[in-house]
Order: C-alpha cells, then structure tokens, then sequence
C-alpha cells in the first residue's frame, strides 16, 4: 500500500470571510465552520477560539487533538466509518496541513483530561504549543450522559479537521512523503538481509471513557490484527478515550504516530519494516490472556526478528505489555517496549505494575508523577477550574493568582508513549 503524504505548512490561523490557504495562512470562515458542526442537540453551545503559538493562552480541560487532513486521491476519506464510509484506507494521496490542530474542550467530559498552555513552562511539555489551534468550545445540555458527551464532542472534533483539510485540497504542498508497505512476501523480498520489524500498537480500549475505535469500532470488540501503516496517517485509528493527558493518544498521535514514522525511516536503511499488529487492553484476564496470545501468534506469522510494543495508559495496561513481552520473547523474537513511568513524586516509587525479566529492552517517555507549576495565563479557554479535578490535579491546585501546581501528567501530549530510540535498546 503506497501514500503520498502532501504537507501545506500553516505559520498562523486568521478568522476571515472565506476558509482558504493562502501564502501559509489557514483562513477560517467561523460561521461556515461553526454550522459545519452544528445540529448535535446533546450540545446546547459551540464557540471557536484560537490559540496561537507562543501567546499567553491555557486550554482547559482538552478532550482532543486532530490535524486536519482530506484525501485527495485514492479510496475512502479521512475518519472511516465516522465521517467516510468505510473504505480501507491508506493509499492514494492525502494533504495535511502541517502546522495547525483542532483541540476540542468545554465542561469537563472525565476527570482524566488535559491543559495545552501556548507559552511558559507548561509549553515546554506538550507538543501542540507548537501548533496553531483551532479551539472547538463545546458546552452540553444539562445532564447529558458521559459517553453521549463524548460521543458529541468527539465528532464536532472530527467534523472541524475535515472542514478545514478540504481547504488544502487544490493546494500545491510544500513537502511530499512517500509510505509505502507491500503484501508481505514481497515486502520481505525486498530487503532479505535486513531484521524483520512490526510494531506492536497497543489501543487503549478499558471502557468506561477509555475507548479507541478503528474504522468506527470499538477497538474492545476487535481481535489482535495486522493493518497497513499508511492506514493510520488516514485516521483509521482514533481516539475516544478520557485517559490522563500524559497517557493517552489524542488522534493527532495516531495521525501522526512517530514510531511508525520513526520505523520508516530507516525501512530499507538497517531494517525491514513490515507493518502493524494493532492490539486491544482489555479488563478481564481471560481478555489479556485471548489478545496477547493472539499478538504473539501474528508476530511470529509475519516472521518477525524483533518488535516494538507501546503502550497507551498505565496500571491494568502493564499487565497486557508485559503479557506480550513475556510471550513474543519465548518465540525467539526480540521485544523493545515504549512506556511512561509512575514512580511517584520522588522517582523513588515501583514505575510499572507489572514487570518481567523479559522486559529487558525498554525505553522510558518520563515520570508522570513529576511536579510542575504553570505559570498564570492571560487568558484561559474553557474552564480553569478543571485543574483541580483532572488527573494530575488536587484540590488547591488552581490557585488565586491563575498558576496551577500539579503533575506532568495533567499537561496533553506530556511524556507520551511514543517516542524514539527504541531500536538501539536491542542492539539495532
């Protein structure tokens, strides 16, 4: 499967009377975009802000993040089986708008929700301080149920980054990256002296807000299976989930998954890239034990040398990380595992809740438990006082001047299970 990834690089966001790209510049016709995602009667308002980079802007509490993308050749479109029907995607050619974001926020959907601050010690940590972002404010009816307010806020998210990609359709992109990924005989043929490498792409996906869909599913109903990496840079994978900011992988992630990009990279160079095992985290033992089996099936069908695991959440998804490194490792094949830690506020404390001898390649993304103080904002959109509810925050943590003193794990994107340098752990 072969994807042509065309970037428009957007250096600011402008409110206009017409949704264009001109000159770098993402105009945006406000009440052309807010009737875009307008008519969800569960939502009794819907505002649009921006935050630009480096202003003195807090977003809060953040329920997602989404690039804004469009297909313009090939199958399907962007969010199949959400917005597109459900076409396998990944092929073709895809425009992005490289540079900006959608952030969804309003009243608090679950405690486990996140802060984007644009400028000060907080803009260090996340990544999308260094987007121009396109503020979705959605505020509920009351009473609404929490996964109908999900739900609601998680499409008027998705609807806003497919009206805005539509603008870089007949846009001329700056950059354009091939992917390619071929049926796998052809694939290994291809380079049959480099280690063969899949990913292992763990879906948060406990329920109770910890869901991720793919191709609209609830990634809990799904048996481990292989997907096509360029499938992902399409939105096959997002996300629905209210884990801890720091732990969860807004669908930006997924759009733009950097171990996939990472692998390749040096596909062809020193390794054979040969796709994605996508596997949920289940509850239940009996789930752990049914999908870790079956990973470990999958992996040594495809004839693996070696695999990198992440993981999407923390506690009970240790056990399913460490039941995939436990049994992929007994076939022979190499295991790297990407994590977060939780090692309390000193680093003193057990970082995983489950471990193993085996696991013996693993590369930290930082201590969630680390405690930091946002400076005051000049403005704050959505509503300050999450802080001190939001996984990460305690009472007090707001405090009068408008700083926040809280863990890293409040801050969206922060010390994310995706990350870099994984291969050299296992000597690749």
């Amino acid at each position: 499967m072969r994807l042509e990834l065309g970037k428009i690089f957007i250096r600011d966001v402008q409110f206009a009377d017409e949704t264009k790209v001109e000159n770098g510049v993402l105009y945006i016709n406000k009440e052309e975009l807010l009737k875009e995602v307008s008519g969800d009667e569960r939502l009794k308002s819907i505002d649009v802000e921006l935050a630009k980079i480096g202003e003195e802007v807090r977003i809060i509490p953040v329920k997602d993040v989404i690039e804004p993308r469009v297909k313009v050749e090939g199958k399907g479109g962007i969010f199949p089986g959400f917005i597109s029907k459900v076409d396998t995607v990944g092929s073709g050619r895809t425009h992005v708008l490289k540079g900006t974001a959608v952030v969804t926020t309003g009243k608090i959907v679950g405690f486990q929700e996140g802060i984007i601050d644009m400028s000060g010690e907080g803009a260090k940590y996340t990544p999308f301080s260094k987007t121009n972002n396109v503020v979705l404010v959605c505020e509920p009816v009351d009473n609404l149920p929490q996964h109908e307010h999900e739900e609601a806020v998680r499409m008027v998210g998705f609807k806003a980054a497919c009206y805005l990609g539509r603008a870089g359709k007949n846009i001329e992109p700056d950059e354009i990256k091939v992917y390619e990924t071929l049926p796998l005989l052809q694939q290994v043929n291809m380079y049959p002296h480099l280690p063969k490498v899949v990913y292992v792409y763990m879906l948060q996906s406990q329920g109770l807000l910890h869901d991720t869909y793919v191709y609209g599913v609830d990634a809990k109903r799904i048996i481990p299976t292989f997907i096509y990496p360029t499938e992902v840079f399409d939105g096959a994978i997002v996300s629905g989930n209210c884990v801890s900011a720091c732990d969860k992988n807004p669908t930006y992630v997924h759009m733009n998954n950097p171990i996939i990009e990472d692998l390749y990279e040096r596909h062809g160079k020193d390794i054979n890239f040969i796709g994605c095992v996508i596997t949920n985290e289940n509850v239940y033992l009996a789930d752990k034990e049914r999908s870790s089996n079956y990973t470990a099936k999958l992996v040594e069908f495809l004839g693996a040398d070696a695999v990198i695991i992440s993981e999407e959440g923390f506690g009970n998804p240790d056990a399913d990380l460490v039941m995939n490194c436990n049994k992929i490792e007994e076939k022979g094949i190499k295991t790297v595992l990407v994590t977060d830690e939780y090692a309390g506020r000193d680093g003193a404390s057990q970082s995983l809740a489950d471990s193993t001898p085996k696991g013996d390649a693993v590369v930290t993304a930082g201590n969630a438990n680390e405690l930091i103080v946002l400076p005051p904002m000049k403005k704050v959109i959505g509503h300050k006082e999450a802080a001190n509810i939001i996984a990460g925050g305690f009472a007090g943590s707001l405090r009068e001047d408008g700083s926040i003193e809280a863990e890293i794990q409040v801050i969206t994107g922060a010390t994310s299970e995706v990350g870099f340098g994984y291969l050299s752990a296992k000597g690749f």
